[in-house]
Order: C-alpha cells, then structure tokens, then sequence
C-alpha cells in the first residue's frame, strides 16, 4: 500500500470501514495517545460521537527501552510479556522502577489531557479504541483490558495499519477489529506515514477541546461543516 500523508488522513480513511456506527447515541470513540488522537478525532467527527483519550504506557525492557515487556493503562491495569520476561534474565526487581515511572507518567498525562474533568462513561455503550497503528499489541490489550473494568457494552478496536498477527491476538478478547490495512511486511507502525512526527500534550489536548465544540486546533485545520 501507499503512505498515509498523515494521522489526520489516516483518521478520515479509517472512518470509511466504521460508518456502520455513524449518528448512534451508543457510541463513544476513545483514542490511544498520542499519536491515536489526531487518527480519532476524525472518526469521531465523522461518525458523530463524542471522544476522549484512554491512557496506556508501555513497559520498556531495562537497557532496551525499544522492546516492549507489557504495557499499564488506566484503571491499574497491568499487561505483561510472561514468555519474553521468562527468556530474559533480568536482575530482581529491575522491572519495578521502570512500572513506578511509566504509572507515575501515565497519571500525568491524564491530568494534562483533561484537567479536573472525569473521564467520559463508556457503561453500556459501544467504544471504538482507536491508535495510529498496531504492531505488537501490547499497549493495545493493555487498553482493552483497563477498558473491560468499565462496563462496555462492546469494544472495537479500529487502527489505519496493523500486523495481521498483532490483530489475530486480539480478536479474542475484543468483539471487533477494523484495520484499514495489513501490509505485509509490516516492520513498524512509523513505516506507513509520510509524517509520523510526534504530537505534544498541548496539542492532544486542542484536539480534545475541538472535538467537544469549546475551540478549533490551532495546529490542525479542520476540513468541512
């Protein structure tokens, strides 16, 4: 396939394979941040639905920060690597630090992202979890996993690229996945975006504020009606 110019694009694609779910009062659409935000908000705005974030950190391995061992998200839940922590031999108590930062780091940024307001109730609806790409799925089942103590009726994951075995891993435990596309070799989710520069907290939280009408995103032009 093509590049994706950008997260904005690859967002109005993605809405094409979920328009099932436009104009519905049961649906919410819940980004990955940061780089699921400016990919949701497109969904969201094309489908109708309200959006906000669903913070996941990922788990870095101690000197190889690069290797996910698991990933944390909100509402304290914890996904680990078992089969790569038992192949690894790792010093006692090496991973705790690294789990006590990304916690620490995770509460931050959901404090950044939404300020004093709660999280939107996703009790009996459908959420729609959406990220800039999936290749591992560790941050993703980690998402989900958080997501489930909630009380959703049904959870979606929707992504603009994906590695066809990440997304065999997870159609278990979800009752849908929506990728745009699977290439195949897949290599990185970064691979598949013209510009894959990474967004600050300023500018997820303009993208969050826009989707609830209280501004337009200075850095983002906003296409249409």
């Amino acid at each position: 396939m093509s590049h994706y110019v950008d997260r904005r694009q690859a967002g109005r694609v993605l809405a094409e394979h979920l328009l099932e779910y436009a104009g519905r009062d049961d649906v919410v659409v819940l980004a990955l941040p940061r780089g699921g935000v400016p990919v949701a908000y497109e969904v969201a705005r094309a489908l109708g639905a309200p959006l906000d974030v669903f913070v996941v950190r990922k788990i870095g391995m101690p000197f190889q920060p690069e290797v996910a061992l698991g990933a944390i998200a909100s509402g304290g839940v914890q996904v680990l690597n078992r089969a790569l922590l038992d192949g690894t031999p790792l010093p006692r108590g090496a991973i705790e630090p690294i789990i006590a930062a990304e916690r620490a780091e995770l509460e931050r940024r959901e404090h950044a992202y939404r300020g004093p307001t709660g999280p939107l109730s996703v009790e009996g609806k459908v959420v729609i979890l959406v990220d800039d790409g999936l290749a591992t799925g560790a941050s993703m089942r980690a998402a989900v996993a958080g997501l489930k103590l909630r009380s959703p009726r049904e959870v979606i994951v929707a992504v603009p690229i994906c590695d066809s075995e990440a997304v065999e891993m997870l159609r278990d435990e979800v009752e849908g996945v929506v990728c745009a596309a699977a290439p195949h070799p897949f290599q990185a989710v970064g691979r598949w975006y013209d510009d894959f520069t990474q967004l600050s907290d300023a500018e997820v939280r303009e993208l969050l504020d826009a989707a609830q009408g209280t501004r337009q995103p200075a850095q983002f032009a906003v296409e249409g009606p």
